[in-house]
């Protein structure tokens, strides 16, 4: 067969080739599938949801959202102990194209988030009247003490400094109530 088809002329020869060409484009245009539909949800990111924590996997933990649906709540939004078949609230980080849903623990949106951060160290300080971490302390310090990533606890320290409502030390954080009392009784 070889034989023949080199003695082709080269106009049949390239015509096979466009023939083929154009076959292969079809069979890819057949084989290519059709575009997802994201499917609708009753929830749009941001908003607050019921979740289920289920099992971990190598991203985070998958979790069913509103008894319903499936998502994936990553590591690095988590800074609580959870257990599989946990209850607890999430949030809507976001819907991706593919339809699938990132959920987080805590409110997303800058302002919100602050606020959440600046009341969970406000708690903390007005039990004690200082915490011994600052910005120089481990993240792991910082997560075991308040449950807040090392960022989120910067940001909120720095809005309390900001609203003159602490003072930080070298070694601490000090609310600034607690230090006017201490030098009222001296």
């Amino acid at each position: 067969m070889d034989l023949q088809e080199d003695n082709l002329p080269e106009e049949n020869q390239q015509e096979d080739h466009q023939q083929e060409a154009h076959q292969q484009a079809e069979n890819q245009q057949e084989e290519t599938p059709q575009e997802k539909v994201i499917p609708e949800y009753p929830f749009k990111e941001g908003d607050k949801v019921a979740i289920i924590i289920e099992e971990k996997t190598p991203l985070g933990h998958a979790v069913f959202i509103e008894n319903e649906f499936d998502g994936l709540l990553y590591n690095n939004e988590i800074f609580q102990d959870l257990e599989e078949d946990m209850a607890v609230d999430g949030y809507v980080k976001k819907i991706r194209e593919d339809g699938k849903i990132d959920i987080a623990l805590r409110p997303q949106g800058f302002r919100q988030v602050i606020e959440s951060d600046v009341d969970t160290i406000l708690t903390a300080l007005e039990n004690t009247g200082e915490l011994l971490l600052t910005d120089k302390s481990s993240p792991e310090a910082i997560k075991f003490q308040l449950q807040l990533s090392k960022k989120a606890f910067k940001r909120a320290v720095g809005s309390l400094y900001k609203q003159k409502m602490i003072v930080i030390e070298d070694d601490r954080i000090v609310l600034l109530d607690a230090l006017q009392e201490e030098e009222d009784e001296e």
